[in-house]
């Protein structure tokens, strides 16, 4: 007990003799802050970003529900997997026939809506005018009765279209937020019953939905949208089954939304879709599927890969300016050594063994480095609040941000400063007091 006791008084006493050093020498020392505090603060600001944008489009990707299956033509678990871009647009397109063979044919399923204009490849984009206003251009897409109840949505005026009403390609159109919003609310105009034109056609408006999540907690055209029947939309904007060659085929766009019914499971109602589309693809055993099954927890997993990958990136690069800040610890430590061959010497002289004066300089190296490490943290989470507050991007500051950042920091004083303390301890003694 008594000589951890003096252990510690020693470095307590090698710690203080560091502080005074680093205050004496206030503006070497702020410069050499400098380049570290610059190195922590880009970490620790693009790790509380990422980190919240993250978080957000895990809970954006959850609220699909975990039990919603969508079939695709291609999406971007395929090109994860790296299979050729060119190979997977060439795959038949998803068709009405297909979700009308799932509906008829999957024993679990419990609700199915197609998407005409919504999936890969040729997305539909319109403008809506209203009298004398118009919307930027929203995407415009072709759906059954259904598309509320898979999505989760809330409808805030009016209602959705009925099935008879899909059936005989009503022009209805039930729209987003987005054009609600520039259409008519800044006006406290009543939407229902009010038509728009889109494109050569008028539509009667019979139901407005309310803001969806947006990407990462922020707006970036989730609500720039209209839905119409997608028997209305075939005849407007063609069929998705025509296929005139090139990479797209031709038509437009679909995906295929599927929930199973109560008391059946997402896997069972997925090797039951799997099937069904394999069979009307005429694929064979020895041959892949020609088409994506996508759920949440895929996504998810693809997602947590995607940021995983962006945050190392980012922190490699921030890492630069740690190096560039570490070199300059090295410097002003080797210029310290120098200066202070003449105290070392003394010190030495009058029993200081090697350690103490190795601990003594790494002590003041650590302190130089968690100083900067400090300070960057507070500019890096400062910086992130103020873009959150300014753009409503959103942050994360855990603890582990700040644990990273001070364990960047000592690692950077006690790898740059090793050299110069080992150095200072090496010293002999006179030589070093005939140091001039």
């Amino acid at each position: 007990m008594s000589q951890f006791i003096a252990r510690f008084a020693l470095f307590k006493e090698t710690a203080v003799m560091a502080f005074d050093t680093l205050r004496v020498n206030k503006m070497r020392s702020a410069l050499t802050v400098l380049g570290i505090v610059i190195g922590i603060t880009s970490i620790v600001g693009m790790t509380a970003l990422i980190r919240g944008f993250d978080q957000s489009m895990q809970d954006t990707m959850k609220s699909l529900g975990p039990n919603t299956i969508f079939v695709a033509k291609f999406s971007a678990l395929s090109l994860s997997s790296g299979a050729s871009f060119i190979e997977m647009a060439r795959r038949p397109n998803i068709t009405v026939q297909d979700s009308e063979a799932i509906k008829r044919l999957a024993p679990s399923v419990g609700i199915v809506d197609i998407w005409l204009g919504a999936g890969p490849g040729q997305p539909t984009m319109e403008r809506l005018f209203y009298r004398g206003d118009r919307t930027k251009a929203l995407s415009i897409m072709g759906t059954t009765d259904h598309f509320v109840d898979v999505n989760f949505a809330a409808i805030i005026a009016g209602r959705t279209f009925t099935e008879a009403e899909v059936q005989r390609r009503k022009a209805l159109a039930v729209i987003g937020y987005g054009p609600y919003e520039s259409l008519f609310e800044q006006k406290r105009i009543d939407p229902i019953g009010k038509k728009v034109r889109l494109g050569a056609i008028e539509y009667t408006i019979i139901g407005v939905i309310g803001k969806r999540p947006g990407i990462g907690g922020m707006s970036v055209g989730q609500d720039d949208f209209a839905i119409i029947p997608y028997t209305t939309f075939r005849k407007q904007f063609g069929s998705e089954v025509r296929r005139v060659g090139g990479p797209f085929g031709g038509g437009p766009a679909a995906m295929i939304a599927v929930v199973p019914h109560q008391g059946a499971t997402r896997d069972q109602l997925l090797r039951e879709v799997e099937e069904i589309m394999r069979i009307r693809h005429d694929l064979t055993l020895d041959k892949a599927n020609d088409f994506d099954i996508i759920t949440q927890d895929a996504a998810l997993k693809l997602w947590e890969q995607i940021s995983q990958a962006i945050l190392l990136s980012l922190v490699v690069i921030s890492s630069i300016a740690l190096m560039v800040g570490g070199i300059g610890v090295m410097a002003i430590m080797t210029i310290s050594v120098t200066e202070r061959t003449r105290e070392i010497g003394v010190r030495k002289a009058i029993g200081a063994r090697k350690q103490e004066i190795l601990l003594q300089f790494l002590i003041e190296a650590v302190v130089l480095t968690c100083v900067g490490g400090v300070i960057g943290i507070a500019c890096g989470s400062f910086i992130g609040l103020v873009v959150s507050l300014a753009s409503g991007f959103p942050v994360s500051l855990p603890l582990s941000s700040f644990a990273l950042g001070l364990g960047f920091s000592a690692s950077v004083g006690i790898f740059f400063g090793i050299v110069p303390a080992w150095r200072a301890a090496r010293l002999d003694p006179i030589d070093a007091l005939r140091y001039e």
